[in-house]
């Protein structure tokens, strides 16, 4: 017998011995019930009855516990978005170019005549085009109570363009798109893309659509990272930049979170490197890494608030014992991330998370990481700076002094985002955000005013919401966005 099989046969051997062990209680012991592991087999069966890359609805999890406000996502209509397929090549930050590609989009309100009234809109890490209702597709929008008549992106004085970026799943060229080159899905032979790669594929969209210059770049989250690269990479073309819950440089925390993300949705055999499509997709790491996800978009305190520490109701409880606890979600906050995560696992594509989270990673406008990728400041703003923290009129307030001990990267920091020296910019942070901290916020807006610009609004928001509050506080971020844009 090889070494190798006699070591299998050990194994086997202990593993005998150990389950011998656990079950040795009782000849008739029932094989234990965890419904939320075998959640995972009834949604694999489902998928096999269906034809290969459909969607099916999704399997149904335990209670909801939908207690509190909820952003709408949804996976779109093609037929409610526009697409704009660009036939020229697409240069790319790592990799060669994108021979061509698409770019899904709606708008909402008129282009003036001069066409001075755009608002390019960035999305979060999942998030379509579809930010608001339309007639194509009147379901809710994720940012429905921003857009419209007198509301912060007012429709009446806007003209309000959101994309699907590249790299993801909803209408834009993506990992799941055909590559022209070989008839079949990119999957992961798709190139690694970065923010500015993302935002080079809007200002094509723009240039086809007649738009010289923004009257606002605008986004939250991934797309707070979007709209200051939009200001980086075209300073003369971008009028206003609002930056929530952004950053101008991902902090080893995020980077941490998200990379915890992609190693459960790689970990799934399904995942297949990558090539699944036509096949099972991995719906079980999506569920894991979606609930992981969730755990970074809201806060510790709002659950206090939302769950405390109430238990899902039993069937059969009986008054004279204790309430016989499970390993399946008991607490009400475990059935909240068990639904978040079905809801989500069968909606977006596993590799187009997987590729714009690390786009997310990589973005990071410090020079020294800027000259590291051959990205080279434009030519108006290339002269040295005058880095200072003094305070000035529109800059530190008391609420937001001058840092005393800044962290050493800001110097590096401001010296990268030199072309945004001169526009104005609203900077959102939330006190409660754990995926993007405030802290986070404050550099930016402190490197933004250490390179002499001189129009910088920043605000920290309180509540309860954590990162998602770009999401659901209509009146504070609202607020906050159309008295700046006015």
């Amino acid at each position: 017998m090889s070494l190798l099989n006699l070591v299998r046969e050990n194994l086997m051997n202990i593993s005998s011995r150990r389950i011998s062990r656990c079950f040795s209680r009782s000849a008739t012991s029932k094989r234990p019930h965890f419904p939320c592991v075998e959640a995972h087999a009834v949604r694999e069966s489902q998928l096999r009855q269906t034809t290969f890359g459909s969607i099916p609805s999704s399997v149904s999890s335990t209670d909801s516990s939908e207690s509190g406000p909820e952003p709408p996502y949804a996976r779109p209509n093609p037929k409610s978005y526009h697409v704009y397929h660009d036939p020229a090549p697409l240069e790319l930050t790592y990799a060669s170019p994108l021979p061509s590609f698409d770019v899904a989009y709606e708008t909402w309100g008129t282009l003036s005549p001069e066409k001075d009234n755009a608002i390019l809109l960035h999305t979060g890490l999942s998030a379509s085009s579809h930010a608001a209702s339309t007639a194509l597709n009147p379901a809710p929008g994720w940012w429905e109570k921003f857009i419209g008549p007198g509301k912060a992106l007012d429709t009446n004085q806007f003209f309000i363009i959101c994309t699907n970026v590249v790299g993801g799943c909803y209408g834009s060229t993506g990992p799941s798109s055909i590559d022209p080159t070989t008839g079949t899905h990119y999957a992961t032979n798709f190139p690694i893309v970065s923010i500015f790669d993302m935002v080079r594929a809007q200002f094509r969209l723009l240039d086809h659509l007649g738009i010289d210059t923004l009257y606002a770049s605008v986004g939250c989250s991934l797309g707070g990272m979007q709209s200051l690269a939009a200001g980086w990479l075209h300073p003369e073309r971008v009028g206003k930049i609002v930056s929530i819950s952004g950053t101008a440089r991902s902090s080893p925390s995020a980077v941490a979170m998200r990379y915890a993300q992609r190693s459960v949705l790689m970990a799934d055999p399904n995942w297949n490197y990558g090539f699944y499509y036509d096949k099972l997709p991995p719906h079980t790491g999506m569920k894991l890494a979606r609930q992981i996800a969730t755990i970074t978009y809201r806060s510790g305190p709002e659950w206090d608030l939302r769950f405390g520490r109430q238990m899902r109701p039993v069937l059969e409880q009986s008054p004279d014992k204790p309430r016989a606890p499970a390993l399946c979600p008991d607490f009400l906050i475990e059935t909240y991330l068990d639904h978040q995560g079905e809801q989500f696992c069968l909606k977006y594509d596993a590799n187009s998370l997987i590729y714009i989270s690390k786009a997310m990673d990589l973005f990071d406008l410090t020079a020294s990481s800027l000259s590291a990728n051959h990205l080279i400041i434009p030519s108006s703003s290339a002269s040295t700076p005058t880095l200072s923290f003094t305070p000035h009129q529109t800059s530190h307030s008391k609420s937001h002094p001058p840092p005393a001990n800044p962290p050493p990267h800001l110097i590096d920091l401001a010296e990268g985002m030199q072309p945004l020296s001169k526009i104005p910019t609203l900077v959102l942070g939330v006190q409660s955000d754990i995926l993007f901290t405030v802290e986070q916020q404050r550099e930016t807006a402190d490197a933004l005013r250490m390179v002499g610009n001189e129009q910088v609004s920043y605000y920290e928001l309180g509540g309860v919401w954590g990162h998602d509050t770009f999401l659901l506080d209509v009146l504070n971020v609202g607020g906050a966005i159309r008295g700046f844009l006015s």
